[in-house]
């Protein structure tokens, strides 16, 4: 769709433009390559947790990003605390329920999230989005186990229930608000063995998102510019670790004007 090929390269472009500041509350395995992903696209991470600080940083923040992968009971009430706080005020909030239906404590810290704050966008793979919609999974872990295609009606329903919009990323992603669906592809076979790149792709969801306020649209083009970077980085790679390295670059050398020309978002 060439008017969201356009789009994507715009808010690329308006994020490398006005570098907005986006709040993450994250999991410790990924802090730092999130926070390269973000910084190599232009905008500026911070990773502040601590209960005493997060409402005061999202205040001075233009997105939030709460991410449950190294979860504790404390980091559940700092979490909803700086969520309530970005929902007064109205700024986006981007949620990653890593291994959600693995355990009760990430089932549970999911559900009092949604519950307490406004969360805007959703991002998971196919077994974390079906385990939120109460579908029975074999989830042993933060790996999916289900595929996109198998997420995609129950999505649509969730999305419509909680008033949220939900993107699963997987060999193709699907971005749905419950009335408009979007399938995203892009993305390269070397990217589900290195940590964190679904974690970065919800991080620039945040990003993408503080620019653009359509959260249906947000999260279809941050998820087409992080796919058509996997492509260039695996062109260029031997394997997982330099596929790293590969990644970043292209996430900060990639131009608007290419982004549209390689992007395939298409209406479903």
């Amino acid at each position: 769709m060439s008017q969201l090929a356009g789009r994507t390269a715009e808010n690329l472009q308006k994020v490398r433009q006005s570098k907005p500041l986006i709040h993450n509350i994250t999991n410790f395995v990924v802090m730092n390559y999130t926070a390269n992903v973000l910084l190599a696209c232009g905008a500026s991470p911070v990773m502040a947790h601590a209960d005493n600080e997060v409402e005061e940083m999202v205040d001075h923040a233009r997105a939030l990003v709460l991410n449950i992968g190294t979860l504790t009971d404390g980091w559940v009430t700092t979490m909803i605390k700086a969520g309530r706080r970005a929902s007064e005020l109205g700024k986006p909030i981007i949620l990653d329920p890593v291994g959600a239906g693995a355990t009760q404590l990430r089932t549970n810290a999911v559900k009092a999230i949604l519950a307490q704050t406004w969360v805007s966008v959703i991002r998971g793979n196919a077994s974390e989005i079906l385990s939120l919609a109460g579908t029975q999974t074999t989830a042993g872990g933060v790996d999916a186990t289900n595929s996109v295609s198998e997420a995609t009606e129950a999505a649509a329903v969730l999305a419509r229930e909680l008033g949220t919009t939900l993107a699963i990323t997987g060999e193709s992603d699907l971005v749905t608000d419950g009335r408009r669906s979007l399938r995203i592809h892009g993305g390269h076979g070397l990217m589900p063995y290195v940590t964190g790149t679904g974690c970065s792709a919800t991080a620039l969801i945040g990003a993408f998102h503080a620019v653009d306020k359509d959260p249906l649209v947000a999260a279809a083009t941050a998820l087409a510019f992080f796919g058509i970077a996997g492509e260039s980085a695996g062109n260029r790679s031997a394997g997982p670790g330099s596929f790293m390295i590969h990644l970043l670059d292209a996430l900060y050398t990639l131009t608007p004007e290419e982004v549209e020309t390689r992007c395939r978002i298409e209406k479903i």
